[in-house]
């Protein structure tokens, strides 16, 4: 007979590896745990290093550490963890909401944010919107620097959909243009005509330590509180590629600290 507080335990934590953020009330209708049992053993995997709680998310999430059991992490917590202090600071001290994204399917989608940090963020709530990656700044900086087989992947399962803003992957010319300007650049933004029109996101690729995309960084902005685009990138781009590389050198500590493999790009879309 196995022991019970242990099964428990696993259980919780084998839900919490399921999803980004988890809270006590999903975690109880998840396991069928008591709520107060659940807070015990949350208190217990966090004092032991494998649970994070972060207020500014409203739940929990793995931390690193559970690499070290050799099962269940991937590299979503790993960037996160890595990247969410660099963008806590840049929205400290410049109020503007930092997210963290990675590719998913096809898509884009944000994995952290300081939206709860910022007194003026344009929205209320990002964490886990799924967004075009052809006409998003995230995930245009994501696609630029994508493998070439990666992209063409991406662009062949866009061509089947009928979303509006995938409509862009019909056009080689204009993805190619896309890609070559933001590369230029080494940062993207979402174009003007692409709602919300009141606000933009200037965007950064984010590499593993072996020079691969796996997520991108992006600080979101009121357009109205700027000249104009130009204004905004020339003040901000360079604090996220900086921030950026921060992060990639944290992203090979934090493989270093665990024991575990570097962190390579997210899996391939469809697979």
């Amino acid at each position: 007979m196995g022991i019970r507080s242990i099964e428990r335990a696993l259980d919780v934590l084998e839900e919490l590896n399921r999803h980004p953020v988890s809270t006590i009330a999903a975690l109880h209708r998840a396991t069928g745990l008591p709520k107060p049992t659940l807070v015990r053993i949350l208190q217990t995997l966090e004092e032991k290093g494998y649970v994070d709680n972060d207020p500014r998310l409203g739940g929990y999430q793995v931390t690193a550490q559970v690499a070290s059991l050799s099962g269940g992490y991937h590299n979503e917590p790993m960037v996160v963890e890595a990247g969410r202090p660099w963008a806590v600071a840049l929205t400290r001290q410049h109020q503007w909401p930092i997210s963290i994204a990675l590719c998913e399917n096809a898509s884009i989608i944000v994995r952290f944010s300081t939206i709860p940090d910022s007194a003026i963020s344009p929205f209320h709530r990002t964490v886990n919107m799924r967004l075009p990656i052809l006409t998003r700044g995230l995930g245009r900086a994501y696609f630029a620097f994508a493998p070439q087989d990666e992209q063409d992947l991406i662009v062949s399962i866009l061509q089947r959909s009928d979303g509006p803003e995938d409509a862009v992957s019909q056009s080689p010319a204009k993805v190619a243009a896309m890609v070559a300007e933001v590369r230029s650049q080494g940062y993207a933004t979402r174009p003007e005509e692409v709602s919300p029109k009141n606000s933009d996101t200037i965007a950064v690729p984010v590499f593993s330590p072996a020079g691969r995309v796996i997520a991108s960084l992006g600080m979101t902005y009121f357009r109205s509180a700027f000249p104009n685009v130009r204004t905004a990138t020339a003040r901000y781009a360079p604090l996220l590629k900086k921030a950026s590389a921060e992060i990639t050198v944290d992203l090979e500590r934090l493989a270093r600290a665990t024991g575990g493999a570097e962190p390579e790009g997210p899996a391939q879309p469809g697979a």
